[in-house]
Parts: structure tokens; C-alpha cells; sequence
């Protein structure tokens, strides 16, 4: 690694790493395809909030939603898939993912490839149905905006260096703000810790030819997140994603580039808990604890 960053040696990082053991789940016949997983929160909760990262993302970025979410009884359980080089093949494994776990549904916060990939989750499980509802920030529902479908079958040959700089200079930000650019150092050094063929898959998935068929997903309540700042999704993105979820609920963020569940956490927190209060008192509900007690 070529750096560390200021946020991984933060004292709530490594709190995070002393007190939450990273699992490793095999679910499929290969056992070298393992999910690593953080489980942070009551183990009783049976339709907890699963977190999904982006490409460069490993699953213990979202350590400020799981320490913050479980102290307030939300149960948080963040992941980071194995190597899968399509979509079906990625939410069948993510589907024994939760038969394993023993969880009949889950709230799901995706960002970017991981709010792509919650929404097709949904769409292949909406028969019987397995999401409760979508968090999405900084996300897209239609692949066709990258234009690589084409190179998308040639990124298993590239050398990591290569898929490594492709990423990169989205993680840039225009304007000095202390925070996205921690962020953006903090996710730079989680991309350095990704193998080619991590890389290669993950790139394959975002970019493969493929859309979301949201009309399967319209009983599911939703929340889009989005910063009004520069990130690497257009705007003409954002306002389609609002056109396949009219009734979806909007948190707009003035700034917070493209990581804002770490350069503006409290603010994220704040809408993930707006958003998951509707499920209070039933049992689709994520916590254990009663909405007075939460404030």
C-alpha cells in the first residue's frame, strides 16, 4: 500500500476495528468466494439495514453508519461480495448471503455499484420479495452511462494499475473541503487493498449492459440521497433516478461529493434513521429499541 490515510488511523476506526470481528461467509461451492462481513448491533433483529459499497469500496467504509446506527439499537450489517462477473450470479450469492444469516428481508443502503446492484436485487426477488425498502445515495439504475459495455469483457485482462486509474480520478474533488478530501484519501487507500480480479469483477458488473425494471419495484419504499457538489455521476443521472421513483422520498445534501456516508455521516445517519422510522412497531422494523428512545 502506497499510503495510509488520516481516517483509517482515526480513533473511531480503529474502535470500529477492535470491537467488531470481520466474518468471512462461504456461500457457494467454491470456498475461496467468501463475503466479508461486519455485524454490528442486536443479533435479534431479524430485518436489519445491509449496507453495499461502491467499486473501491470494501465493507468496513460504512464503519460511521454501524457504530453510530447500533449505539441507537439499529442493527447494521455492512458487506463486501466476493468475485462474480455478472448480475444473476451476484444476487444469487447475495440471496444465500441472507438465507445464511437467516434473514427473511433487509433494508438495503447502496452506493453508486452498490445502489445499482440493491435495486437489482429487488428486481430479481420481487416475486418474493427479500427487500424491505432502498437507501440509495449517489447511485444509478441504467448502466448504458458508462458507454463501456464493450470494454466491460476486457477488464478481467487489464493489469490492476490500469483498473486502479479508471477509478481514481473520479475521487478527486475540485473544492478544498477537509472532509471530502479525507474521504476521498480514506477511499483511495481501500482501492489499493483491491486484487486485479477484485477490481476487474467489480468494474465488470458496473459497466455489463443492464437497467433496472423499477415498475417490479414500486411497492418497495425508497429514499434517494444526493449532494447538490460535484461527484462522478452527471446530474441528468440523478433526475432519472428520480423519474423511476416518483414516489420516493429526496435528501438532498448541499455538499459531500462522492462519499458523503463519510465526509457528511451525521447528515446521512440523520436521513437513514427519517427514512427507517416508518418501519417503527412492526416486524420489519431494524432496531429494538422504541422511537422515543432514539431521538
Amino acid at each position: 500500500m502506497s499510503f495510509i490515510s488520516e481516517l483509517s488511523q482515526s480513533k473511531e476506526y480503529l474502535s470500529f476495528r477492535s470491537s467488531v470481528p470481520l466474518k468471512v461467509i462461504v456461500v457457494d461451492s467454491d470456498d475461496k468466494k467468501g463475503w466479508k462481513v461486519f455485524d454490528c448491533g442486536p443479533k435479534t433483529i431479524k430485518c436489519p439495514l445491509v449496507c453495499l459499497p461502491p467499486v473501491s469500496g470494501s465493507a468496513d467504509i460504512y464503519f460511521k453508519q454501524a457504530l453510530s446506527l447500533s449505539a441507537k439499537g439499529i442493527r447494521v450489517i455492512s458487506v463486501e461480495a466476493p468475485v462474480y462477473w455478472n448480475v444473476r450470479d451476484w444476487c444469487e450469492g447475495f440471496r444465500k448471503l441472507l438465507d445464511h444469516l437467516c434473514l427473511d428481508k433487509v433494508h438495503i443502503f447502496g452506493a453508486s455499484l452498490g445502489g445499482y446492484l440493491a435495486q437489482k436485487f429487488a428486481e430479481y426477488s420481487y416475486l418474493n420479495s427479500r427487500v424491505a425498502s432502498l437507501i440509495l445515495c449517489n447511485t444509478f439504475n441504467d448502466t448504458s452511462i458508462f458507454n463501456s459495455h464493450e470494454s466491460a469483457a476486457l477488464y478481467w485482462l487489464l493489469p490492476a494499475l490500469v483498473l486502479k486509474r479508471l477509478i481514481v480520478g473520479n475521487f478527486k474533488p475540485d473544492k478544498v473541503d477537509f472532509n471530502i478530501l479525507e474521504a476521498a484519501e480514506f477511499m483511495a487507500e481501500k482501492l489499493e487493498c483491491l486484487s486485479q480480479i477484485e477490481l476487474a469483477s467489480r468494474l465488470t458488473l458496473n459497466c455489463l449492459k443492464g437497467y433496472v425494471e423499477a415498475h417490479k419495484l414500486r411497492d418497495i419504499p425508497v429514499t434517494i440521497i444526493d449532494v447538490f457538489d460535484e461527484y462522478a455521476l452527471s446530474s441528468a443521472v440523478r433526475e432519472e433516478l428520480y423519474k423511476c421513483y416518483p414516489e420516493a422520498k429526496i435528501a438532498n445534501l448541499k455538499s459531500g461529493g462522492n462519499f458523503p456516508y463519510l465526509s457528511r455521516c451525521q447528515e446521512v445517519n440523520l436521513y437513514i434513521q427519517i427514512h427507517l422510522r416508518q418501519f417503527d412497531g412492526n416486524d420489519l422494523s431494524p432496531s429494538n429499541i422504541p422511537l422515543l428512545n432514539r431521538c
